[in-house]
């Protein structure tokens, strides 16, 4: 089985597919005015031949990168990845000053005690959504 492509001028090979993985075409670009343009900062990757799209894809997604402290204000820039659905695997994503959302994927089959002992914040926390037979879930954890 040929690996799936993510990334630019990498092969798809999603269900036979053999088209190669682009940037997407950006619309009104403003770089000349303030670069980058927002534009390019949410251009994507997708396949023309098939549709495939990372941002409609669950495996792919956006992770905390490098925190900027400011005056006031901190900057959190995203970095893309993929998922691994071959282990317990996740991103987290801010939701309030005493919890944290964890969005992931999981094999098949992993029982849900197991995922949540993995992702199970200082203070516990819950489910939101566990789909057992997609392998996806999204939990609160409590952290404070």
């Amino acid at each position: 089985m040929n690996e799936l492509g993510y990334e630019e001028g990498a092969n798809c090979n999603r269900d036979g597919c053999d088209g190669v993985i682009e940037l997407e075409k950006v619309d009104n670009c403003s770089c000349h005015i303030s670069a980058p343009c927002s534009g390019h900062e949410n251009q994507d990757t997708w396949c023309p031949e098939c549709g495939w799209r990372a941002k409609d894809d669950p495996l792919c997604v956006q992770d905390m990168g490098t925190i900027y402290p400011g005056s006031g204000f901190a900057f959190v820039e995203p970095k893309k990845r993929v998922l691994d659905p071959t282990k317990i695997d996740w991103v987290p994503e801010l939701h309030t000053a005493a919890s944290m959302i964890k969005k992931g994927v999981f094999p098949i089959g992993t029982p849900r005690d197991e995922v949540e002992k993995a992702v199970r914040g200082t203070f516990g926390g819950r489910f939101e959504c566990f789909n057992a037979e997609k392998g996806q879930f999204k939990y609160i954890a409590y952290t404070d």
